[in-house]
């Protein structure tokens, strides 16, 4: 049985254009009806794309064709075998993290990420951080300009850019990344097993205002931050055979 598909695309053009080529050779449902998502678009469309689904609490695979920038997220574009490469396609879960805040004024909110929780100075001066990790202080303070928690889908992303390790897809792990570290100079982070609740409480929230970044979403303003995995919520993401993103995540460690 065919699996009722949807079709979505990002606002650019090289998009808009693929939509038009793909809707005219193969039937399309609603997003509410489908059972499965072709997303065309790049790595921000695709991250857009899951955290809708997680709103609408309905979650079905999502198969991604690079009509944007760096495409890691997303599969080659063609417009031919759509058929066969939808029936070939391996599946990988893609577990989110539960990001928790808790603003200066007290006000609190609960979003998701997909790539990576990052905490950040809002002005020149720099953060300073208390960092507990399962109820245990590890960093009595953290000197910064940030710092990130990151899954193992997103440690090639902006985790990587900070220096970050490259995580394995399924490994159960996450990467906590200091971001320009000032004290201490020469800590460059921890890798923790995903079970692990990382918490952090900013210092001197007034005097130095840290944002906090849940992918694409910002809270401002922030004293207290709470960051776990959300196995409520398991994402799937569809990939070529070939092209699949566990193989680009470990190929990620040899592009010098």
């Amino acid at each position: 049985m065919i699996a009722k598909r949807a079709l979505v695309a990002s606002t650019v053009e090289t998009a808009q254009e693929a939509e038009q080529m793909l809707r005219a050779r193969w039937d399309w449902v609603p997003v509410e009806d489908a059972d499965l998502i072709v997303a065309l678009g790049g790595d921000g469309f695709m991250l857009q794309t899951l955290h809708q689904m997680l709103e609408r609490r309905r979650i079905v695979p999502v198969y991604g064709m690079n009509r944007g920038t760096v495409g890691f997220l997303m599969n080659d574009w063609s417009l031919d075998r759509m058929e066969e490469r939808l029936a070939r396609a391996r599946r990988f879960e893609v577990t989110p993290l539960r990001m928790e805040t808790e603003t200066v004024d007290g006000e609190r909110s609960v979003l998701p990420a997909i790539n990576e929780v990052s905490l950040l100075r809002e002005t020149r001066q720099t953060a300073k951080l208390e960092i507990t990790v399962s109820d245990r202080v590890v960093l009595d303070e953290l000197v910064c300009d940030g710092v990130l928690v990151s899954t193992p889908a997103g440690s090639t992303a902006y985790n990587l850019s900070a220096n970050g390790p490259i995580l394995p897809l399924g490994s159960s792990l996450h990467a906590l990344t200091p971001i320009s570290p000032f004290r201490p100079r020469r800590w460059r982070g921890a890798i923790l097993p995903d079970s692990a609740t990382v918490r952090f409480r900013v210092l001197e929230p007034v005097k130095r205002p840290v944002s906090a970044v849940a992918d694409q979403r910002e809270v401002r303003d922030v004293a207290a931050v709470t960051v776990s995995i959300d196995r409520s919520a398991s994402l799937c993401l569809m990939f070529d055979p070939e092209h699949a993103l566990d193989d680009r995540i470990t190929m990620e460690q040899f592009i010098v």
